[in-house]
C-alpha cells in the first residue's frame, strides 16, 4: 500500500437478511470518516462491484473485510474462500457469520424437507408438478446454473480461518466503530491488533449485568408466551416466567431487548469460556424450576417437572436460534452429512 493510499474495505454477504448492510449506515456521522478514511474495494450491496473484480485483486489486498452471512450454499463458500484469499483482516460480522443464526435453524431438518416446505407444501405456492429449482438448466443461450444448497448451514469459522468475530442481529453502532476503530488505529497508527480469535467490539460479562431490572431469587413454576401476560417493568422477565437468555448471553448491546419487556434472544452468542450457549440456558432454567418437593415419589416429581417444561415453546429454537450452527449438537443426526 503506498504512503497516499487509503485503506481497503470490503463487505459481504452470505446466507442472511441484509440488516448487516443497513446496520453499517447506524453509525451514522461516523460514515463520513469511513468514507475518509477508506477507499471501499468490494461491497456489491451498495455499488456495482463484480466478483472478477475481486478476483483480479492481489492476494490480501483488502485490509478490513466484514463478511455477514452463514454458508448455505457451494456460492456462499466460495466467496468466502475468496475473500478471505484477498483480505488481511476478516471479521465474522453478526450472528449468521459468527455462529449460523436463524438460517441455521434448518440443521434441525433436511435439505429435501427445506425444500418441501418451501416449494411444495407453502400456501402461497402454486406448483402442482411440483418442480424444485435444478442446479444446472439447457436453455438455448446456454447452460444456467445454481448454486449447490447444502444440508447443513456452516458459521464462517467452519470454512475459513476468521480473525475476529462482531456479534449481534444485526451487531450495534457502537461495537461497529469500535471495530473499525481498532484496524484502523493498526493500519495508520500502528496500534497493536487484538489477539487472534478475539470478539471484539462487545462485552465480557453476561447481558444480565447490564439489565437494570430487580433479580430475587429465581423459582418459576411454569413459563410464558409474551403475549400472555404483562410483565412487570422493573422485574427480572426470567423471573416471571417470560424466557430471557441474557443469563447465557455475552453482554455489551446495553441489554437493549430486556429494558423494552423483550426477553434477551441470545444474539451476542456465548459467555466467554462457554462452548454451548443453549446448553448454558438449559442448565440455568432447570435450576430454577420450581416444581414439586421431596414428598412426591420419583415418577410425580418428573411429571410435574415435565409440565413445567412443556410450557417452553419450541426449546431447540428457543436456547439455538443463534448458536445451532457453533453448538455441541450443531445439526441433527440424518446419516447425510454437510454436503
Amino acid at each position: 500500500m503506498g504512503a497516499k493510499e487509503k485503506p481497503k474495505l470490503a463487505m459481504y454477504w452470505g446466507a442472511a437478511c441484509g440488516g448487516c448492510e443497513i446496520s453499517v449506515l447506524n453509525i451514522q456521522e461516523n460514515i463520513l470518516t469511513v468514507d475518509e478514511v477508506f477507499d471501499i474495494a468490494f461491497f456489491p450491496c451498495i455499488a456495482d462491484f463484480k466478483v472478477k473484480d475481486l478476483e483480479s485483486y492481489p492476494d490480501g489486498y483488502i485490509d478490513l473485510c466484514l463478511f455477514n452471512g452463514a454458508i448455505r450454499n457451494s456460492e456462499n463458500e466460495e466467496m468466502a474462500h475468496l475473500l478471505r484469499k484477498k483480505s488481511k483482516v476478516l471479521v465474522a460480522y453478526g450472528s449468521c457469520a459468527y455462529e449460523g443464526c436463524i438460517p441455521a435453524l434448518s440443521n434441525l431438518t433436511t435439505k429435501e424437507a427445506t425444500f418441501e416446505k418451501v416449494y411444495i407444501n407453502n400456501p402461497s405456492i402454486d406448483n402442482p408438478d411440483k418442480t424444485f429449482p435444478q442446479e444446472i438448466t439447457e436453455v438455448e443461450e446456454g447452460e444456467l446454473t445454481l448454486p449447490h444448497f447444502y444440508n447443513t448451514v456452516k458459521s464462517l469459522d467452519q470454512v475459513v480461518d476468521v480473525d475476529y468475530y462482531l456479534p449481534g442481529c444485526p451487531p450495534e453502532p457502537p461495537q461497529i466503530w469500535a471495530v473499525l476503530q481498532v484496524v484502523v488505529g493498526a493500519l495508520l497508527e500502528g496500534q497493536p491488533l487484538p489477539p487472534a480469535g478475539a470478539v471484539i467490539g462487545a462485552g465480557t460479562t453476561a447481558v444480565c449485568d447490564e439489565c437494570d431490572r430487580e433479580k430475587k431469587e429465581k423459582l418459576i413454576d411454569r413459563f410464558y408466551r409474551p403475549y400472555e401476560i404483562l410483565p412487570d417493568p422493573d422485574q427480572c422477565l426470567l423471573e416471571q416466567g417470560l424466557i430471557c437468555m441474557g443469563i447465557a448471553t455475552r453482554g455489551g448491546c446495553g441489554a437493549l431487548c430486556p429494558s423494552v419487556g423483550m426477553g434477551c434472544r441470545g444474539c451476542y452468542g456465548p459467555l466467554e469460556g462457554v462452548d454451548d450457549q443453549g446448553g448454558k440456558m438449559l442448565s440455568a432454567v432447570a435450576s430454577v424450576i420450581n416444581a414439586g418437593d421431596e414428598t412426591m415419589d420419583e415418577d410425580e416429581l418428573e411429571h410435574v417437572i415435565q409440565e413445567a417444561i412443556d410450557t417452553i415453546p419450541d426449546p431447540a429454537g428457543t436456547f439455538y436460534r443463534f448458536s445451532m450452527a457453533h453448538s455441541i449438537l450443531r445439526r441433527v443426526k440424518n446419516g447425510k452429512g454437510d454436503s
